[in-house]
């Protein structure tokens, strides 16, 4: 006859284990919401604290929001083969530079930096058709680099003019530190007008023009130019 023990039985004590775990698990939900709900307190008298900040804030960046995305219809010259400025912003170069792509060479450059405080809204320099559109991505140097245009995002527009009939006209939309995202607003075998919106570069960036070697530059290095009224060449 096999003898009976009633010592400790198999698997004693693991459902008080499960329930202490239960048990401890609870408390540390209550004691964190008990947490949550004593810094809400708190946090949300400050926040209450501040809000009329917080919307002295908010009606300052909506009043540069709209004062950025201001667009100006542009007092277009009359005149012939007259290249305007794409963009408003100040002239800090005028080179030659060679620009394969459209341009097939060698060719003049005026180079214009758009500060935040300009306006960012792009107009065509010319009359005419556009003939190439090419979307290159890249980095977002500062745009105060006259050089940045190798490195950085940017779009590279090119235009055969209507006059004088077939002259090619570039111009680059380049993004830089702070602007990243360029808006386009025409395609490619789209006729485009002297003076009219091409483009949107959101915030601080750049705009090139290359011109022809024999096209007449009319401005000068320093000159604060406004994008589809100031006259940057005449072409021949």
């Amino acid at each position: 006859m096999k003898k009976i023990y009633f010592g400790r039985v198999k698997h004693s004590g693991k459902a008080a284990q499960s329930a202490l775990t239960l048990i401890g698990l609870s408390g540390m939900a209550v004691l964190g919401l008990l947490l949550m709900a004593f810094l809400g307190k708190y946090i949300g008298s400050i926040v209450l604290g501040l809000a009329g900040v917080f919307i002295v804030l908010w009606v300052l960046f909506v009043i540069f929001t709209f004062y950025f995305f201001r667009d100006p219809d542009p007092a277009v010259p009359a005149g012939k083969n007259l290249v305007l400025a794409p963009g408003h912003g100040k002239v800090d170069t005028i080179d030659t530079t060679v620009e394969p792509d459209f341009m097939g060479g060698e060719c003049q450059r005026i180079s214009i930096f758009l500060s935040v405080f300009d306006v960012h809204v792009q107009n065509s320099p010319v009359l005419g058709r556009i003939a190439y559109f090419k979307h290159s991505p890249g980095q977002y140097l500062n745009a105060m680099r006259a050089d940045c245009s190798k490195y950085n995002e940017n779009v590279l527009i090119g235009i055969i003019a209507g006059e004088p009939l077939g002259v090619k006209v570039g111009v680059r939309l380049i993004a830089g530190l702070i602007a990243r995202r360029i808006v386009p607003w025409i395609a490619q075998e789209e006729i485009v007008q002297r003076g009219e919106r091409i483009s949107l570069i959101q915030f601080g960036s750049r705009v090139d023009v290359y011109l022809p070697k024999d096209a007449k530059i009319r401005v000068k290095l320093g000159d604060r130019v406004v994008g589809g009224e100031s006259i940057l060449a005449e072409l021949i």
